[in-house]
């Protein structure tokens, strides 16, 4: 019943809009069209962006730390003199896929223009209606960046974007192509603009390549985020998805949750803000498309389950430091063979994040707790506890160690003073509820498409 009950929420509140707009004498407002820019721009997943915490939805204010100060978001509500009220479809379009404003100058590109370049026509002007006449006008003034001068000029972004954004070329859809694949194509390296995290980026911060066209370097793993390593979204062992079928992949962008993982760091966000929302059609394609990208030239080796370790603990055969903490800390809910308990507790044996030589996400999570997201296919917002002021340094790093090799986990060891460093950085969580991970980003949930809804390109 969730789903009709949503639908009949969001066609009243645009309904009201539409009736708003006729009684001040402004152009009606086409209630569809918007509607599906709402959709898109949970695809986009534009509030995480561009809505400060506790700030009004779409005000623009949030801090992106850069090497050389941070930026803030900026206004996109429809006020006239803050935000893009007085804009025109002509104006949007423009910052979208070249990121010039209306103003004449090149935003920074923490804006994903080089990915949105690529968005069609229809989408745009969907966009556009959403976000003139579907969002709430907001007088929060923009925040200049904190960048000194010189470093603060713009025209050295001008020579960024003429040197590293694409030409914008709205997707087309080949006469011989596979509409689904296509569509998550599409929505990953488009409007969902994955890349601009789980991309590695060059010496001028411009990411090493915008697409998958004939390259291993798109989705093959970012730069940390907020002390985050980014993982591989390819189809790559060690790392990446190799493990993951279809509907694990669906699963966890609906729920932040899955039997061989669980979201955390900035994935948070992106769940519970954004791919939450989208429909089975759109996440199935986003599956297919992810699945499609091979190994690159150096291959990591598969994930093979090793028995011992567990058969072993479960024995009550305990080989080292590492092994101890993790029977009284970790077992209890991630069991003794490391398999975890179905969705509420993720699996340690086979892990992805623990598949590769970088423990920084092991001891993140052991120092500060982890949560994954309430959402509408799971409302639970299940949490695991900080252990940094219950364990040493050295007593993480065996355990993490411990994690990272056992039951034929290929992850590299930790050491005391990789703890050391990360525990500066890394304050237990906050205990975590639905409100916690929307909060002052909480915008009407729009309207979903229905399974049978077009998969073109641009068309959700």
């Amino acid at each position: 019943m969730a789903r009709p009950i949503l639908l009949h929420t969001a066609a009243l509140a645009l309904a009201c809009i539409a009736g708003n707009a006729l009684a001040e004498g402004t152009a009606p407002v086409n209630a569809e069209l918007v509607a599906k820019g709402a959709y898109l721009a949970r695809a986009g997943d534009c509030v995480a962006c561009h809505t400060a915490p506790q700030g009004k939805p779409f005000a623009g204010g949030l801090a992106m730390s850069t090497p050389i100060g941070a930026v803030y978001s900026t206004n996109i509500t429809p006020d006239k003199t803050h935000g893009i009220g007085d804009w025109s479809y002509d104006d949007f379009a423009k910052l979208m896929r070249t990121g010039v404003t209306k103003a004449g100058y090149t935003v920074y590109p923490a804006m994903p223009y080089p990915s949105f370049s690529r968005l069609g026509d229809d989408d745009l002007h969907a966009l556009y209606a959403y976000f003139t006449q579907g969002v709430q006008p907001d007088p929060t003034p923009n925040k200049k960046a904190d960048i000194p001068w010189p470093l603060s000029m713009r025209f050295p972004l001008a020579l960024w974007r003429m040197a590293f954004a694409p030409t914008p070329t709205p997707a087309t859809v080949p006469a011989d192509a596979q509409p689904t694949l296509l569509r998550g194509a599409y929505l990953v390296q488009g409007l969902g603009h994955c890349g601009a995290c789980h991309t590695a980026r060059g010496v001028a911060f411009q990411e090493k390549a915008l697409t998958a066209d004939n390259n291993t370097t798109y989705l093959a793993g970012g730069a940390p985020i907020d002390g985050w390593p980014v993982p591989s979204l390819r189809n790559t062992h060690g790392g990446g998805l190799a493990q993951w079928s279809k509907e694990d992949i669906v699963e966890f962008l609906q729920t932040g949750r899955n039997p061989r993982s669980a979201s955390f760091g900035g994935m948070n966000d992106v769940v519970a803000h954004s791919t939450q929302y989208l429909s089975e059609t759109d996440l199935g394609s986003i599956a297919l498309f992810l699945k499609s990208l091979p190994d690159g030239s150096s291959v990591p080796p598969p994930y093979v389950p090793d028995p011992k370790v567990g058969q072993d603990l479960h024995a009550g055969i305990v080989n080292g430091r590492g092994a101890q903490v993790y029977l009284d800390r970790c077992a209890g809910c991630h069991r003794s063979d490391g398999q975890g308990n179905g969705k509420a507790f993720p699996a340690l044996a086979g892990n992805a994040v623990l598949q590769t030589s970088d423990p920084t996400s092991g001891i993140k999570i052991v120092l500060s707790g982890s949560a994954v997201p309430s959402t509408m296919k799971a409302p639970s917002a299940l949490t695991m506890a900080p252990y940094a002021g219950l364990l040493s340094d050295d007593d993480i790093a065996q355990v993490v160690s411990f994690i990272q090799t056992s039951w034929g986990n290929h992850g590299g060891p930790a050491t005391a003073s990789q703890v050391a460093t990360l525990r500066k950085s890394s304050p237990p969580l906050q205990p975590m509820t639905a409100a916690a991970f929307a909060a002052g980003r909480v915008v009407p949930t729009p309207l979903v498409p229905q399974a049978g809804a077009s998969a073109a390109v641009g068309k959700p």
